[in-house]
C-alpha cells in the first residue's frame, strides 16, 4: 500500500473492477406491447372488412327540412328568421336559448375560421329516425342534437315545426 491507495489491495496495480453486465430492456413488455398493436391493427382490418363492430349513423330520409338565418350577436338579441321566406320564426333575448345560441355561436365560429360567408343558412332536418340534426350549408359540418339530450333537440324541434316547414 501506498499513501495514494491505502485500502488497495497489493499486486493488482489498479483499483478493483467489478463485473458488469449489459442492462437489457425486459422481454415480457416488449412482447406484450407488440402483441397489443399487432391486435389492435388486426381488430381495425377484420372490422373494415367485414363491417362488424363499424359505427353508422341511421337516420333514414328527412321528414322535415327548414333553412334559417340567424341576425343579431351571442351578447345581444338574436332573430331568426325563414331564410326561403323571410319569416321571423323565434327572437331570443340574451338570457333566453342558451343551446341553441351556443350551438349558432359554435358554427358562426367555425365559418369565421373557415373563412367562409357568414350570411350563408344553416339547416334544422328531422330525420325518420326522430333525430334532429343542424347542419352548416357554407361549411358542411353537421351537428346531431338528440346527443345533447332530448330537450335540446326539442329546442331545434320547435324552430322546424313553427309555419314554413319543407318536405324535402
Amino acid at each position: 500500500m501506498n499513501a495514494m491507495t491505502p485500502n488497495m489491495p497489493q499486486g493488482h496495480g489498479g483499483p478493483a473492477t467489478r463485473q458488469r453486465t449489459a442492462s437489457r430492456f425486459p422481454r415480457l413488455p416488449l412482447v406484450l406491447g407488440l402483441g397489443l398493436i399487432g391486435f389492435a391493427f388486426s381488430a381495425v382490418i377484420f372490422g373494415m372488412t367485414t363491417g362488424i363492430g363499424v359505427m353508422q349513423e341511421v337516420s333514414g330520409k328527412p321528414q322535415a327540412i327548414r333553412d334559417i338565418v340567424v341576425a343579431g350577436t351571442h351578447d345581444t338579441e338574436i332573430t331568426i328568421f325563414d331564410a326561403r321566406t323571410g319569416q321571423v320564426i323565434s327572437s331570443l333575448s340574451p338570457t333566453e336559448g342558451g343551446f341553441v345560441r351556443g350551438s349558432l355561436r359554435g358554427l358562426t365560429r367555425i365559418r369565421q375560421v373557415a373563412g367562409t360567408p357568414l350570411d350563408q343558412p344553416y339547416r334544422i332536418i328531422k330525420w325518420e329516425s326522430g333525430a334532429v340534426s343542424l347542419s352548416d350549408t357554407a361549411t358542411g359540418e353537421r351537428i346531431y342534437l338528440n346527443a345533447f339530450g332530448p330537450d335540446h333537440a326539442a329546442a331545434y324541434e320547435q324552430l322546424l315545426a313553427s309555419r314554413g316547414n319543407e318536405k324535402p
